[in-house]
């Protein structure tokens, strides 16, 4: 649940209260008790990168990143390969029209 600033916008007092989302509005203030309490708007929550650093578990470790290359290097060969077999050599006549 947020916390939320409200100003009492007849005696100036301020306070924060801890409310759910669908929670109503607070309207009377607690120290005049007048219907005057507004909630302010808030800069937001910050946000707090807890450990060592959040980079180093959103990569793949550098083992991963070999054995891919690897695996990547084995199937473009296997496909250069497979590819080179199938075309047609040329004959050694030219279509030159002698």
């Amino acid at each position: 649940m947020p916390t939320y600033d409200y100003e009492c916008g007849a005696c100036g007092h301020e306070m924060e209260l801890f409310q759910g989302i669908n929670d109503p509005v607070k309207k009377k203030c607690p120290e005049c008790g007048k219907l005057k309490l507004k909630r302010l708007f808030g800069s937001g929550a910050a946000i707090v990168f807890k450990g060592s650093g959040f980079y180093q578990t959103d990569y793949r470790s550098e083992g991963y990143k070999k054995a891919a290359k690897a695996d990547k290097k084995s199937t473009e060969s296997k496909s250069e390969s497979k590819s080179g077999d199938s075309k047609s050599k040329p004959s050694g006549k030219s279509k030159s029209g002698d």
